[in-house]
Order: structure tokens, then C-alpha cells, then sequence
């Protein structure tokens, strides 16, 4: 079918089963059976693409036994086997097809190549987005635990705060104050002994050299000191 000028050697294996057909009824078997093989050879190979002849040789000598065996088995031969040993292509379309190969190979190269650098563009891609969403996940897990510790924290004071008003509270009871004004009273103590020691860390910085106390907090003291 693609018009290539092919060489084609074929080995045919004949058995007569009957003499007298092989003797009247065809004028020199050898010949006929030649002549017969060929025309069939070109027949069969004329009806392949180029490809095909080089890829179906076992489709083709089937082909070729049953159309031998059809005209044969008039001559009382039986065709037990033909086989096509050699398909030989002119020497342009050997060096066509070599050209077509070398462009085959050339272009599967290409194509791995480029699926290779696709490969390697999307693995770096999807790392630097892994590398991101770990460092995302250890920022998010470093904030929850600060959090978490500064809850526990201000809890923590929160809860010793408390203790020290009840204790102090328990205390100016224990002198003769009732309830409410003990709690009122180590409110205002503890008030002002927060205040006392955040100007004492005031005080020891190197820049400092004058307390300024709110009229209040020396009324204050004055109190408790009474």
C-alpha cells in the first residue's frame, strides 16, 4: 500500500497426494508452483502498509498457505508450509526508515526530558509548599503553647492573689473587724504592696532618683501603719 519497492524470499514445503492430477492437469509443477507462490507473495505483501509486512510475517504466511492450497489442491499437491524468510526494503527506504528512527528516538528523548524537568519543577514546588505548612503548623503550635502557658499563668496569680486577700482578710478578723471590712482592708494592703514593689523595681533602675506617692497611697500607708 505505501508504494516501497520490497525483496521477498519465501521457502514452500509441498507434499503430492495425487499423482495422476499432478502429472494432467498442470503442465510442469515446478514452475506452476513457483509462478503460483509468487504472484501470491506480491498479492499478500501488496495489501500491508510498509509497517505491516515487517510486523505480521506469521498473519502473512497463513494468508499465503490458504490461498496457495486453494489452487494446489487441483494439481493433487497439498502446500504443508510456506513461510516468507526475507523482506528486504530498497536502500532509500532503508535510509527513510533509519531517518524516521533516529527522529523517533530524538523525539522520546524530548519527551522524557521535558517530563523529567516537569517532575523535578513539581517536586521542588510541592516541598517548598510542605516546608511552608510545617513552618505554618510549628508558628501556630509555638502560639497555642504560649497561650496556654500565660492562661495558666495569670490563673495561677489569679488563685495566689485570692489566697493572700482570704489570708490577710483573716488576719484584721482575727484583731476584732468584721467580715466586710477585713476583706476591704487586705484588698487595699494588697494594693498597695503591689504598688510598694513596682516602685522599688522603679527605684533600682539606674535612671531614678525621685518617688513621686499619690496623696492616696501615703494616706493609705498611714492607715495601715495605725
Amino acid at each position: 500500500q505505501d508504494n516501497a519497492p520490497l525483496n521477498a524470499d519465501a521457502v514452500m514445503y509441498m507434499r503430492i497426494h495425487n499423482m495422476k492430477d499432478a502429472c494432467y492437469n498442470v503442465f510442469n509443477v515446478r514452475n506452476a508452483l513457483l509462478n503460483l507462490c509468487l504472484t501470491n507473495v506480491r498479492e499478500e505483501v501488496g495489501r500491508l502498509t510498509l509497517e505491516e509486512a515487517f510486523s505480521s510475517r506469521g498473519e502473512l504466511n497463513k494468508r499465503l498457505l490458504a490461498s496457495l492450497n486453494k489452487v494446489s489442491h487441483g494439481w493433487g499437491i497439498e502446500i504443508t508450509r510456506v513461510e516468507i524468510q526475507h523482506l528486504e526494503p530498497s536502500a532509500d527506504i532503508l535510509k527513510a526508515l533509519e531517518s524516521q528512527i533516529s527522529a523517533e528516538r530524538k523525539k522520546r528523548a524530548t519527551i522524557l526530558q521535558s517530563e523529567g524537568e516537569k517532575a523535578k519543577l513539581i517536586n521542588e514546588a510541592q516541598g517548598r509548599a510542605e516546608a511552608m505548612l510545617a513552618d505554618a503548623e510549628a508558628k501556630k503550635k509555638s502560639m497555642i503553647l504560649a497561650s496556654q502557658a500565660e492562661a495558666e499563668r495569670q490563673s495561677l496569680e489569679a488563685e495566689g492573689i485570692q489566697i493572700a486577700i482570704q489570708t490577710i482578710a483573716n488576719s484584721i478578723i482575727s484583731m476584732g473587724a468584721d467580715s466586710s471590712t477585713a476583706l476591704k482592708e487586705a484588698i487595699k494592703f494588697l494594693g498597695l504592696a503591689r504598688y510598694m514593689e513596682t516602685q522599688g523595681k522603679f527605684a533600682a533602675s539606674e535612671g531614678t532618683k525621685v518617688l513621686m506617692f499619690p496623696t492616696k497611697v501615703v494616706e493609705g500607708l498611714s492607715g495601715l501603719l495605725q
